[in-house]
């Protein structure tokens, strides 16, 4: 990006932010504090009206907006497809929603660049068909989570057939074991809570809203999860190994050719959800190392055949 196209940027990301730091813009960037001072600097020498609050940040004037702009080919392409992304991480609500925005986004373009763009939608395509299950309003939450709502919702947790009514205070979305999670503040265990929105019910916003909990950050929160710190080097035969590259979603960390395949180091949580997928590989993959992941794959295969073997449970008349 050309130092004219970096200002722009500039302009526009504060323009889209109430307040921002010169750490915040350098983070957004990827440049140093002193790069983007500079660039302040020359904004404010361009006339563009920045405000600076001492131990605050960066706004601009009230009143000062550039001039509304249109979307090169390129920024419309990308759009698209994260049109086609949403598709399956969505649930209607916000399906319909990017549906309008993606027609809007066409609409400001040139003539010759809408027949592009329909080129590319007609071009695009998943293979995904699986209907994904039912889960809470996403847009509804999203909305509490920008307006600071409280939410009420009910609840039924892992393995429990018993549900629970929740208040709770949305502090941010996390999309993670293909499903999407709602990481809040409880009322009841007055403590973070992690919500899976799939066993979420009867949601709603309350009117009442609340203070932002000045420890809490989504990025740090992330940070706490478990990490995959384990390891696994896992041989598969080379048609295997592409199928484990996209399956595997906590990591491929080295891939090594070898005469009898391809040796993949994997990065795991914990050992159990990965014995079980190993196991659908069957004879295409040979665990390497640790033996004792290949004692726990040779225990949980030698038990699916026993379960198997004796076939379904009869009932005693």
């Amino acid at each position: 990006m050309n130092r004219i196209d970096r200002l722009l940027a500039l302009i526009l990301f504060l323009q889209s932010r109430r307040v921002v730091t010169a750490e915040q813009m350098a983070a957004h960037f990827e440049l140093s504090v002193r790069t983007i001072y500079r660039d302040l600097v020359a904004l404010g020498q361009a006339g563009v009206p920045i405000v600076a609050e001492a131990g605050v940040g960066y706004t601009l004037m009230r009143g000062y907006h550039l001039p509304p702009v249109n979307f090169t080919t390129e920024e419309a392409s990308a759009l698209v497809t994260g049109g086609l992304l949403v598709e399956q991480f969505a649930d209607p609500a916000v399906k319909a929603q990017m549906h309008s925005a993606l027609l809007k986004v066409r609409a400001v373009l040139p003539r010759e660049h809408q027949e592009r763009i329909g080129r590319l939608e007609r071009g695009l395509a998943t293979t995904a068909h699986v209907k994904p299950s039912a889960q809470a309003d996403l847009s509804l939450l999203q909305q509490a989570l920008a307006d600071r709502r409280v939410l009420r919702f009910v609840y039924q947790g892992a393995g429990k057939t018993a549900t629970t009514e929740r208040i709770a205070e949305p502090l941010g979305l996390i999309h993670y074991l293909a499903r999407w999670h709602l990481i809040a503040w409880c009322w009841a265990s007055g403590d973070y809570r992690d919500f899976r929105t799939d066993r979420m019910t009867e949601v709603t916003a309350l009117r009442e809203t609340f203070t932002p909990r000045e420890d809490f950050s989504i990025e740090q929160y992330i940070r706490t999860m478990p990490a995959p710190n384990l390891r696994a080097r896992v041989q598969f035969t080379p048609l295997a190994a592409d199928r484990a590259k996209r399956e595997w979603w906590l990591g491929v960390l080295d891939e090594e050719r070898v005469p009898a395949g391809i040796v993949l180091t994997l990065a795991a949580v914990e050992w159990e959800n990965l014995v079980r997928w190993l196991l659908s590989f069957e004879r295409e993959a040979t665990v390497l190392t640790p033996e004792h992941l290949r004692k726990s794959l040779v225990t949980a295969a030698e038990n699916a055949a026993d379960h198997h073997a004796k076939g379904p449970a009869r009932k005693v008349s």
